[in-house]
């Protein structure tokens, strides 16, 4: 794709994109008439020697309007649109202003999000500014520019520092990262010891101790980098999914770096975090490949078609893999978190001790089930109490631990067989178990599949997947603006090429 001045010749293929939007109002002769105005920058993309979007800005002191932005319904989720943007936006900054803002109808849902996802905010509203519905128009401002171009084109050199941020549950995480891979420093404050007590983490106590730790694990991440705020291209930040309360702590604390310095804020996935925790082990890492992402709250098998984008093929329909391991602990007085006891119990127990439920084994999808084992786990202890014998420990331990990973094995190889995944990533908390790990990387391996896992430290939860994350998102032109909020439910999808 081309991005060029506009010019006479174009103005065809300008009006017919114009018109294909429902909103589409400019006239040709208004189009003759910008283009030669002094104060405005009309450009247009193009691919294959066709236009398929354009978009100009009307630059007043410190300040550029965008006053029309459209493309091609054939051409769109391409990532023209976002081109267009920092394209003007880089024109509007050599024309000397600072920010850019725009109207846009509260009704198209397609431009909101393409500005949100640049860093706009809805700053106010203009009644009835459309006169042709009546309709009101939402008042969008930029972030400063001159920082925000700055920060994408070091992320594009590879060699950007971003201090990222990571509050989603009950650890309190920084990062210090230079160009998505070098880490220069790494700090994690865990809760486990404040959970323990009560067999799982407490919502209301995980936020509170972010509050009282956030501070210091952000000054101990930049002292063991040597780098000062100043140095920072950008602020990097977990806004989902997670604990609501402990999300909060971290987005409004990464805003009030943002909005103090003036620096572009990043907003990560925490699912997309631990999926690129596999890269920074790995750099030749590539997709397509497959992810199993599995922790104390998610349970799912991810298509990775390309950094970036991304197809839930299965998920739980009810508790995760760290959660039931978590729950069987608990019921066998083994403590929190049950993970990892319950591993070191297992391998002195026998795996086929007890027959267990192999939930939704051939089921036909890639979707998990572990309630069901959770209950036949339950009533298996409770029969054996009843009967008066002593139960049996690592047995119980072993046989539900297989019982888990036999089916997370099954389904990961066969999503990689279907999609002709070149790799799969064992990605989440519970990627540290060494019966899970070492049966798929088996399982794998008489396919040619290859099976890439994080180094224990960072399955867990850690902020450095998550400026590796923002790396490719702030190369790629993503970032938030500062009315963005945490969200809890946050899911990992396909990206946006808008």
């Amino acid at each position: 794709m081309i991005i060029r001045p506009m010019s006479t010749t174009d103005l065809e293929a300008v009006v017919g994109i114009e018109a294909s939007c429902a909103a589409g109002t400019w006239t040709p002769a208004m189009f003759q008439s910008e283009m030669t105005a002094p104060g405005r920058t009309w450009l247009v993309a193009e691919h294959d020697d066709h236009v398929v979007g354009f978009g100009g800005i009307m630059v007043v002191g410190r300040e550029a309007h965008v006053m029309d932005l459209a493309v091609d319904p054939a051409a769109r989720e391409r990532g023209v649109a976002r081109t267009l943007v920092w394209e003007l936006a880089e024109a509007a900054v050599a024309a000397g202003a600072t920010r850019m803002t725009l109207e846009v109808r509260p009704s198209n849902d397609a431009a909101r999000a393409l500005y949100a996802s640049c860093g706009f905010d809805v700053r106010g509203r203009r009644p009835g500014y459309y006169p042709e519905t009546g309709e009101d128009a939402l008042i969008l401002w930029s972030r400063p520019l001159p920082a925000t171009l700055e920060a994408m084109r070091a992320a594009r050199a590879g060699r950007e520092l971003i201090l990222a941020i990571e509050t989603s549950c009950d650890e309190t995480a920084a990062s210090v990262m230079r160009g998505g891979s070098e880490e220069l420093a790494s700090v994690v404050a865990t809760q486990v010891d404040f959970h323990a007590r009560f067999g799982g983490v407490v919502p209301e106590i995980a936020s509170r101790k972010h509050t009282e730790a956030i501070v210091g694990v952000v000054d101990e991440a930049l002292e063991r980098a040597g780098v000062r705020v100043a140095d920072l291209h950008a602020i990097a930040v977990t806004h989902g999914p997670g604990l609501v309360g402990a999300l909060v702590v971290g987005v409004a604390y990464a805003k009030g770096l943002a909005l103090a310095t003036d620096l572009p804020l990043v907003g990560v996935n925490h699912l997309e975090g631990h999926i690129y925790a596999a890269r920074l082990q790995e750099p030749d890492l590539a997709p397509p490949l497959v992810a199993l992402v599995v922790s104390g709250g998610h349970t799912m098998l991810v298509k990775v078609m390309d950094w970036g984008r991304y197809e839930v093929l299965g998920k739980t329909l009810d508790d995760a893999a760290g959660e039931a391991f978590d729950k069987v602990a608990k019921l066998l007085g083994l403590g929190y978190p049950g993970g990892p006891v319950i591993s070191r119990l297992a391998a002195e127990g026998d795996a086929a001790a007890i027959d267990f439920p192999r939930a939704m084994l051939r089921s036909g999808d890639l979707d998990f089930s572990l309630s069901g084992l959770k209950t036949a786990v339950i009533q298996y202890v409770e029969r054996e109490r009843s009967a008066g014998r002593e139960l049996a420990v690592p047995d119980i331990a072993a046989s539900f631990q297989a019982a888990v990973v036999d089916v997370q094995i099954a389904k990961a190889v066969e999503a990689a067989v279907a999609t002709e995944a070149r790799a799969v990533v064992l990605a989440g908390g519970v990627a540290a178990n060494p019966a899970l790990r070492e049966g798929l990387r088996r399982a794998l391996e008489h396919r040619g599949i290859r099976l890439s896992v994080p180094p224990m430290g960072l399955c867990t939860d850690n902020a450095s997947m998550i400026a590796a994350a923002a790396h490719d998102r702030l190369a790629g032109g993503y970032v938030l603006g500062l009315s963005a909020d945490a969200v809890p439910g946050l899911r990992l999808g396909g990206v946006s090429r808008v």
